[in-house]
């Protein structure tokens, strides 16, 4: 794996740990209710769904080996461009079913690439 590919691995796990740090002893009503909490959610997701992006371009076949990376990038896409319709509903989802999937792939990338 390439120095930039590890780059976008690394900051792919950086925002996932983020997200659970900021989410973590909360409830989805915590969630909608504190504009502040939404907001650093969903640029977290941002930045995962960009590096993803910016690993499928450069690296696809190390992409290829993360769950659902394509529907990340999707996810980002949704988030920047579609900022006024977004369902808090979906983002908690995601954050409660997929991250935790995503981060495990991710850090087992990580960790075979340091041994």
């Amino acid at each position: 794996m390439s120095r930039d590919g590890f780059k976008y691995l690394y900051d792919v796990k950086i925002a996932a740990e983020k997200i659970q740090a900021f989410t973590r002893g909360r409830q989805y009503a915590d969630y909608q209710n504190d504009d502040l909490l939404r907001s650093a959610v969903e640029r977290q997701f941002e930045i995962i769904g960009e590096a993803l992006n910016q690993l499928s371009r450069r690296q696809p076949e190390t992409c290829r080996c993360i769950s659902g990376y394509r529907r990340s990038i999707a996810f980002r896409n949704i988030l920047i461009h579609g900022y006024a319709e977004i369902d808090d509903e979906v983002v908690w989802g995601v954050l409660e079913n997929d991250l935790p999937i995503l981060l495990d792939d991710v850090l087992a990338l990580l960790a075979n690439r340091e041994n």
